[in-house]
């Protein structure tokens, strides 16, 4: 009994102010009604009293508890407010403004859809009419690609700005002069937003002052676009300097001293020294490859010329079969500089004019040269170059892959009996011309491409046929099979796989050769 009068006694008070508040406390969840605001939603002379006038005594706590509320409770007040704003809004007012905000938005949707429609048609009639438009000397341009890929994120303003001139009316393209003008404006509207974006980014890199090589290398790793490539090709192989300014002057000495070579040497190819070499030039130069091209009188001279001059000039090694296709993507590129069409292999080179084709032929002469300078121990007595990376390729084959280097083994197929060529030829008669086109892309954006990384290339285009080389159980076939694989129907596409699988190799081997070994 003590401890309950005791407790009465605690919550007595005579007068004092007592804890907690009859005063509303408000929240971000619950702001406090601004009767400026939300004048009309009150009744006027309605407004209940937010504190008594006079507190009555508190004796306990529970009489105490009644009278007061917390900040967690809601009081009667918010009730009474909430109440009163319902009573004051117009339901109709409501409803009609709701079917507004329905009814708008539906509007701002179908006409976003009808946009895309719009945009859809209009992307549709320019690729029909990119795919059929005539020029003056009644050739027709092919795309120069069929499918859309997506942009990057870092290609959005780019790709805004496309669409907008998408939406714009077509203007009639004035048909454009045959020969060697710049027809880089023309093509890049059939390209797609990411083969443009990367067609602007090499432009703009090659466009300064000093091109910087590194970033040039970096860029060109995942391929080069048709319209740069042959500048490109120019700058990657060492044939042209970095300085803008002096690259006019180094192609006019470098084509003159090229021909210097021709008018001293050319003449003496019927020499009893010389006419072996010759001779077997002859021979090989109609076993090259696009089969078109080689069918043609003047690309049969140009390329007698360049051999000859090249076998003359490095008697360490001389004129050895193989070296012969590597002339073809040279010639090729360079001479895509000049024409408009799509498959040069279809092109008659005759239809150039003589200083053109003395152009192609002495940039070609060069540009081969600087390759060989880092292979020339693949072509030298014996060959000794090739003979060591077959060797470096079955080692590495047996350690990434050795179900199908046993299986090879088991049928008695050796790896000079198919890999020689791919060695020798830069696997130039495994795959068609435009992948080896791309594939040097690559080659010369690495250090060593045509050398070192080559070998991780050859590597992993011999397990992407693992499947078929298990399925051969004859050694007549697996060797007719190696010589003889089915990549005529190839793309970039297959080519970038297989480069990206060839620099995983390399990440993983070539820092490390005792990987090679078990």
């Amino acid at each position: 009994m003590a401890s309950d009068a005791g407790r009465k006694q605690f919550w007595k008070r005579s007068g004092a102010k007592v804890p907690g508040s009859i005063q509303h406390v408000y929240g971000a969840q619950h702001p406090p009604f601004d009767p400026l605001l939300h004048g009309s939603l009150i009744k006027t002379g309605s407004k209940p009293p937010t504190t008594p006038v006079k507190l009555k005594k508190v004796s306990t706590f529970q009489e105490f508890e009644s009278n007061t509320s917390d900040a967690w409770d809601l009081g009667d007040d918010d009730d009474e407010l909430l109440a009163i704003a319902a009573e004051n809004l117009n339901t109709e007012v409501v409803m009609e403004t709701a079917h507004k905000v329905i009814e708008n938005h539906s509007k701002l949707q179908e006409q976003h859809k009808l946009q895309e429609e719009q945009l859809h048609e209009t992307k549709q009639i320019e690729s029909l009419e990119l795919s059929s438009v005539a020029y003056g000397d009644n050739r027709l341009v092919k795309s120069v690609s069929e499918g859309h890929t997506s942009s990057s994120p870092d290609n959005a303003s780019e790709n805004s700005s496309m669409q907008r001139s998408q939406s714009l009316p077509q203007t009639s393209t004035p048909p454009l002069v045959s020969g060697i003008a710049d027809h880089s404006t023309s093509v890049t509207s059939a390209l797609t937003e990411r083969e443009a974006s990367r067609l602007d980014k090499f432009k703009q890199l090659l466009a300064g002052p000093n091109t910087n090589l590194e970033e040039l290398r970096k860029l060109s790793w995942s391929g080069i676009p048709k319209q740069v490539r042959p500048v490109a090709w120019k700058l990657l192989s060492g044939y042209l300097p970095a300085n803008v300014d002096r690259r006019e002057s180094t192609l006019q000495r470098k084509r003159k001293e090229y021909f210097a070579f021709v008018e001293q040497y050319y003449d003496s190819r019927n020499d009893e020294s010389h006419q072996d070499t010759y001779r077997q030039i002859h021979i090989d130069i109609p076993r090259m490859s696009p089969e078109v091209l080689r069918l043609q009188p003047k690309v049969t001279e140009i390329f007698e010329r360049i051999l000859f001059i090249w076998a003359i000039r490095h008697p360490a090694s001389g004129y050895v079969q193989g070296i012969n296709d590597l002339v073809t993507p040279f010639f090729v590129v360079f001479v895509c500089e000049y024409i408009e069409e799509e498959e040069v292999e279809n092109f008659d080179v005759s239809n150039l004019p003589e200083e053109v084709l003395q152009n192609i032929e002495a940039d070609s002469y060069w540009c081969m040269s600087k390759l060989l300078d880092g292979i020339q121990d693949n072509y030298t007595f014996a060959q000794p170059g090739i003979q060591k990376k077959v060797k470096m390729l079955e080692e590495l084959v047996r350690r990434i892959d050795e179900q199908v280097h046993r299986h090879l083994d088991q049928h008695e197929v050796k790896y000079l009996q198919f890999a020689f060529r791919w060695m020798n030829n830069l696997l130039m008669r495994e795959v068609p011309l435009r992948c080896t086109i791309r594939l040097w892309d690559t080659y010369q954006s690495e250090p060593e491409g045509f050398s070192h990384f080559h070998l991780y290339v050859c590597a992993a285009f011999l397990v992407r046929w693992r499947k078929e080389i298990l399925e051969e159980k004859d050694f007549q076939e697996l060797l007719i099979f190696l010589q003889n694989l089915p990549t005529m129907h190839w793309e970039n596409e297959e080519v970038s796989v297989l480069l990206a699988e060839a620099y995983r190799l390399k990440f993983a081997f070539a820092d490390a050769p005792n990987h090679y070994k078990k």
